[in-house]
């Protein structure tokens, strides 16, 4: 079981996020997880560029999630779109 806490340290160790918010969307039991990922990372990548880094860095830890919901930001994006989000 992957849980929100241990997703969140991951991120932030593996995509040096800037910023991250973990969500389980399951109750509790880590099938469902939607993240906030905003990274320095990302600048100039597309969103499918994006999609495939957080996938490959997080591979065994999706793997274990039934389902799975990325939103990914540079720091530039965020400040304009954080307003957008309940976080």
């Amino acid at each position: 079981m992957v849980s929100a806490d241990s997703l969140k340290i991951l991120i932030h160790e593996r995509l040096g996020a800037i910023e991250c918010y973990v969500e389980d969307l399951s109750g509790g039991c880590g099938q469902a997880i939607a993240v906030i990922i905003v990274s320095q990372q990302f600048q100039g990548k597309n969103k499918l560029a994006r999609s495939r880094l957080v996938n490959s860095a997080l591979k065994e830890e999706i793997a274990a999630i039934h389902a799975f919901q990325q939103k990914t930001f540079t720091p530039e994006e965020w400040a304009t779109q954080r307003a957008n989000y309940n976080v």
